[in-house]
């Protein structure tokens, strides 16, 4: 296999882990977090690896990261935009700093990095961007107001750069996973009695990362996972009034 080069943010995470396993040891990975020495620690053992701490709220930063990478290494195959966080509260219980914050992270930045990368793959006629969003993106639920929708930005953003950069040969894909068990629920459900409820919905970072490393390189527009939960997502846009009630009084979880 012809060595790719790959950029991923949140590059400390469970999901990110997962998929850095699964990805050949010739790819040239550059991975991407706040803290360069927890990166160089979780990877040291991995070869063709270059990790550096990213501001992911700094837009020069962005700016700069993008053309060190095309400078360094003359192109880019593959974004995979992981970063993000979330909190479930009541939509009154947040403040405009919290709002903006978690925007700030889990939308802007993601539309910063492909944009800016969207531009330079669609010079060199090829490329990959991978945002993963969430299946919230898709099916909001109570008490996640702020979280969704960040995520569903995320996909509308997609949607229409999926568009754009069709007839320069660049794929973009969202992944919307459903509940992984992995330390994003230590900032989002600190009790553990979500995850504990929707047990029967629970991914495994591996299960998602095989799943999406299948896709690299694939022109998918997206890939919505457990199948349980993608299933509901067609019925959530069939039925939108039922299935609001059922969200509301059935399965709400939070």
């Amino acid at each position: 296999m012809t060595a790719r080069i790959i950029f991923m943010t949140g590059a400390s995470g469970g999901l990110a882990q997962a998929i850095v396993t699964r990805l050949a040891e010739n790819d040239h990975l550059i991975l991407a977090g706040r803290s360069k020495e927890k990166l160089e620690k979780l990877y040291a053992h991995r070869p063709n690896t270059t990790c550096l701490a990213l501001d992911l709220t700094d837009d020069a930063a962005l700016e700069e990261v993008v053309e060190t990478i095309y400078r360094d290494f003359g192109r880019l195959d593959i974004l995979i935009n992981n970063a993000g966080y979330g909190s479930f509260k009541a939509f009154d219980a947040y403040d405009s700093r919290e709002v903006r914050d978690m925007f700030d992270v889990n939308t802007f930045a993601s539309m910063t990095l492909a944009r800016l990368i969207g531009r330079k793959m669609a010079e060199q006629g090829s490329g990959h961007i991978v945002n993963i969003v969430s299946m919230a993106g898709l099916i909001a639920s109570s008490k996640s107001s702020i979280y969704a929708a960040s995520k569903f930005a995320v996909i509308g953003f997609s949607n229409a750069l999926r568009l754009e950069l069709a007839e320069q040969g660049v794929y973009v894909t969202t992944v919307n996973p459903g509940p992984i068990a992995t330390s994003f629920f230590d900032t989002a459900d600190p009790t553990g009695d979500y995850l504990k409820s929707v047990g029967r919905y629970v991914l495994t970072a591996d299960q998602v990362a095989k799943k999406t490393v299948a896709c690299l390189g694939k022109n998918k527009r997206e890939l919505n996972l457990p199948f349980a939960l993608a299933a509901a997502h067609k019925a959530y846009t069939l039925f939108p009034k039922t299935a609001d009630f059922f969200a509301r009084k059935v399965f709400n979880y939070k």
